[in-house]
């Protein structure tokens, strides 16, 4: 197990060339959002526009809309019960994330496995949260033709593994079920984050309690989509985001007792500005 080191992000976040336009960082999809759990597509949407994708496009309850636009106006809204227009921005999107603050109805796991079966590929699939216990429940088959990155905290990954939270300390086991479930990446969220992936497993040794409140995972989910979607290598892109989401919270902790998940997207893009005034 090698430690994940803030080298990454140099290697990852690249300066962006004068003749840039939006076409060049990403067009996501974000898909989530029940009207009891807005907040958490919202955090995901504000965490992947200061990433600096250059699309972003955020399907989630009708009602959920208006609180979008207005948090982030960047984002383009689709009422994710009109599955046509929803099923066509997942073909044309290059990385779809899936699952914050879903719940887990029946609509909401129809919707699950309709994008499972839409996605085509050389896109990119982040699954998080409400999508993993849906897939379990529901049996949904994950894609084997894109690459696929999996955020589960402990007992999500014990629901669609049965690695039971004891023995998710054992890396091999875990390693097999991420290959059994057609898993690319798979980043367990626990007491020092591990990121697994074929012939590598890293560990995060930074971050701590004052992360420890609703929404982190979610901002971390947007993160991720955010840098795979404009970064080069999708293993790669999603390790800097694990770093980068528990550095920037380790630096707001020297002031803050406890640090808001939208804190760390507000301070994102200037982390990113100085990790680039470095390159």
């Amino acid at each position: 197990m090698e430690e994940l080191k803030p080298d990454i992000l140099h290697e990852v976040i690249q300066k962006r060339f004068a003749q840039a336009n939006k076409t060049n960082f990403g067009n996501i999809l974000l898909i989530g959002g029940s009207l009891q759990y807005a907040g958490a597509i919202l955090m995901a949407a504000s965490a992947a526009v200061s990433s600096g994708v250059g699309r972003l496009t955020v399907a989630t309850q009708r009602e959920n809309l208006t609180a979008l636009r207005v948090r982030n106006p960047e984002a383009m809204g689709l009422d994710w019960s009109q599955h046509g227009p929803v099923l066509d921005q997942v073909r044309k999107s290059n990385v779809v994330l899936i699952g914050p603050g879903m719940g887990e109805s029946d609509e909401a796991a129809e919707l699950v496995r309709a994008t499972m079966r839409a996605m085509r590929p050389g896109q990119n699939l982040v699954i998080d949260a409400s999508a993993l216990n849906l897939i379990a429940d529901h049996h949904i088959m994950i894609p084997t033709d894109v690459f696929t990155i999996a955020t589960p905290h402990q007992g999500e990954w014990a629901k669609i593994s049965s690695v039971m939270i004891p023995y998710q300390g054992a890396m091999e086991l875990n390693d097999l079920q991420r290959q059994n479930l057609n898993l690319d990446v798979l980043v367990l969220k626990q007491y020092h984050t591990v990121v697994l992936s074929n012939n590598r497993q890293v560990q995060l040794q930074i971050g701590g309690p004052y992360q420890a409140t609703g929404g982190m995972g979610d901002t971390l989910a947007g993160m991720i989509a955010g840098f795979v979607g404009q970064f080069a290598e999708p293993r790669r892109a999603t390790e800097a985001a694990v770093y980068a989401h528990s550095a920037i919270a380790e630096e707001l902790a020297a002031h803050n007792w406890v640090v808001q998940p939208s804190l760390i997207a507000d301070y994102l893009p200037n982390y990113m500005a100085r990790i680039n005034t470095n390159l």
